[in-house]
C-alpha cells in the first residue's frame, strides 16, 4: 500500500480550521485563515487524523491523491 498523499484547494477553503485541529502536523492556516499544506506525503502516524480532517472539511477542500 502506498502512503497517503493529500492536496488542498484554497479556493474552496472556508477557514473552519477542522483540518488544523485534527492534524496540525500536516495542515496550517495562513493569516486569512485559509488552509496551508505543510507536507504532501502524510506521515504514517498522522494517517487517521488526516482522514478525519478530510471527512470533516465542510467544503471538500482537502483531497486524497493516493489510490489506497
Amino acid at each position: 500500500m502506498s502512503g497517503l498523499r493529500v492536496s488542498v484547494d484554497r479556493d474552496l477553503c472556508c477557514g473552519s480550521g477542522n483540518c488544523v485541529t485534527n492534524a496540525p502536523e500536516v495542515f496550517d492556516q495562513d493569516d486569512d485563515g485559509l488552509v496551508r499544506l505543510q507536507c504532501v506525503s502524510v506521515p504514517p502516524e498522522s494517517r487517521d487524523a488526516v482522514l478525519d480532517a478530510i471527512d470533516l472539511c465542510p467544503t471538500g477542500a482537502i483531497s486524497r491523491l493516493d489510490q489506497s
